[in-house]
C-alpha cells in the first residue's frame, strides 16, 4: 500500500542516476503511454525516441524526483530542459542537434519527462515543468519549445502550451511515433 504523504525532493539527475533512469523511463512508457501508443510504437521508440538523453546529465539541465520510501530513496520522475537544438530523443535519436540556442532568439528545449507508473497524477510532471522553466529563465530564455508525446499534451495544454504541429516520427522497426511540437511564450508584460 502507497503512503499517500510521502516526501518529494527534487535536485538535478547525476550521471550515477543513470542507470535508475533507464529503468524508471522503460517502465513509464510501457505503462502510462499505452492508451496511446501501440507495443510495437513503444518498442520501437523505447531507447530512441522515448528514452535518456544523458547531454541533459552532463549539462546539469534534468531534474530527477525522489520519493522517501522505507529507508531508502527511489527515483520516482524525471524531466529537463536544454540550451540546445535537439528537441527530443535519447541518446540514440537518429537526429540530434548539439549546437547551442541563442536565449534572445531561440526557444529553450523543455525535454525527456518521464514519471513512474506508481507515482502518477501526484503533481510530480508539474513540479519538474516549474523547475525547468524557471532554470531557463534564470539563463534567459523566455520561450519554450517540446517534442510531447500523446499522453503528455494534455499537462502541457494546461500549463499553458499550445499545439504547433504534429509529426510522424520514423522507428527502427518501420513503425511511426506520433509526437506533438508544441510551445509556450513567457508574457513580458507587466500586470496592471
Amino acid at each position: 500500500m502507497q503512503n499517500p504523504i510521502l516526501p518529494f525532493s527534487l535536485r538535478l539527475a547525476t550521471q550515477a542516476d543513470e542507470p535508475a533512469l533507464h529503468a524508471l523511463i522503460e517502465a513509464s512508457v510501457r505503462v502510462l503511454q499505452r492508451n496511446d501508443y501501440t507495443p510495437e510504437q513503444i518498442d520501437g521508440a523505447l531507447g530512441t525516441v522515448l528514452g535518456l538523453d544523458t547531454q541533459l546529465v552532463a549539462d546539469k539541465t534534468y531534474f530527477v524526483v525522489e520519493a522517501r520510501a522505507a529507508c531508502a530513496r527511489i527515483l520516482v520522475g524525471c524531466g529537463g530542459w536544454s540550451y540546445r537544438k535537439t528537441l527530443f530523443g535519447s541518446d540514440h535519436a537518429p537526429v540530434r542537434e548539439n549546437s547551442f540556442l541563442d536565449p534572445a532568439t531561440d526557444a529553450a528545449k523543455i525535454r525527456a519527462f518521464f514519471i513512474h507508473p506508481d507515482w502518477a497524477r501526484r503533481g510530480l510532471g508539474s513540479q519538474i515543468l516549474d523547475a525547468c522553466e524557471s532554470a531557463a529563465r534564470a539563463a534567459g530564455f523566455s520561450r519554450f519549445e517540446m517534442g510531447a508525446t500523446l499522453t503528455g499534451v494534455p499537462l502541457y495544454l494546461a500549463r499553458g502550451y499550445h499545439i504547433l504541429e504534429r509529426i510522424e516520427v520514423p522507428l527502427r522497426n518501420g513503425a511511426a511515433l506520433p509526437v506533438v511540437r508544441m510551445a509556450k511564450i513567457e508574457s513580458t508584460e507587466l500586470p496592471k
